[in-house]
């Protein structure tokens, strides 16, 4: 078990170096340092939370509230920012997926082998 830890962090550091990591920390940061964007963002999850919990109850939210949330996620979506954030985020994801697809595929094959190699 202490390859595979020591492994797992090595995998961990070299994530964390990436430039599709790096890039989306740096995005994330730049999204939460724009004071008017991180208002925008917070109500826009108060008006999501506030329609899931409607929805929980069967009820539908109200028009005012519905214009609102279309409203605030149009003026969202359109954001420099935002969008460089989605788009790092995005790339770190599918970088992730393949990682953990390569780990999957290691494991297939570690499931074929007899030798063990630690």
């Amino acid at each position: 078990m202490e390859a595979i830890d020591t492994r797992a962090q090595e995998l961990g550091r070299l994530v964390g170096q990436s430039e599709e990591y790096q890039a989306w920390r740096r995005a994330e940061e730049s999204l939460t340092a724009d004071e008017a964007m991180r208002t925008s963002l917070d109500r826009l999850a108060q008006l999501q939370m506030a329609a899931a919990e409607k929805a929980e109850r069967g009820e539908s939210p109200t028009a005012e509230q519905q214009a609102e949330l279309d409203a605030l996620w149009s003026q969202v979506q359109v954001n420099g920012l935002y969008q460089r954030y989605v788009a790092a985020r995005t790339n770190f994801d599918k970088m992730m997926y393949k990682i953990n697809e390569m780990i999957l595929e290691g494991m297939k094959k570690g499931l074929e082998s007899r030798i063990i190699t630690l």
